[in-house]
């Protein structure tokens, strides 16, 4: 599940649960406001994130694509320990920002 908010900066994404194949096919038309705003900040708070899977990297990845490509910029927060090894293991810690609070 996937609830946007705006921020001051720009938009803030909050993922919970598992982020597999299905429920990334779902989150797929969720994250429409965030493609639409993707000149701005988008801050992907992953707080209550349990688990990712390569189609939920996938969408981390066109959102990432759509920001580069209008100027904005993404920012990660607050991933747990088994998704910080998915992100070393395929090379995504180097591809975004990463903020644990």
């Amino acid at each position: 599940m996937i609830k946007i908010t705006e921020e001051n900066e720009g938009m803030k994404a909050i993922f919970e649960g598992r982020l597999d194949t299905p429920t990334a096919v779902k989150a797929q038309q969720e994250i429409t406001p965030l493609l639409e705003n993707a000149d701005k900040t988008i801050i992907l708070d992953c707080t209550n994130l349990q688990y990712i899977s390569s189609s939920g990297l996938r969408l981390f990845l066109t959102i990432r694509k759509e920001t580069s490509a209008k100027g904005g910029k993404v920012i990660i927060e607050n991933i747990n320990e088994e998704i910080r090894k998915v992100f070393m293991m395929t090379g995504f810690f180097n591809l975004f920002e990463i903020r644990n609070a």
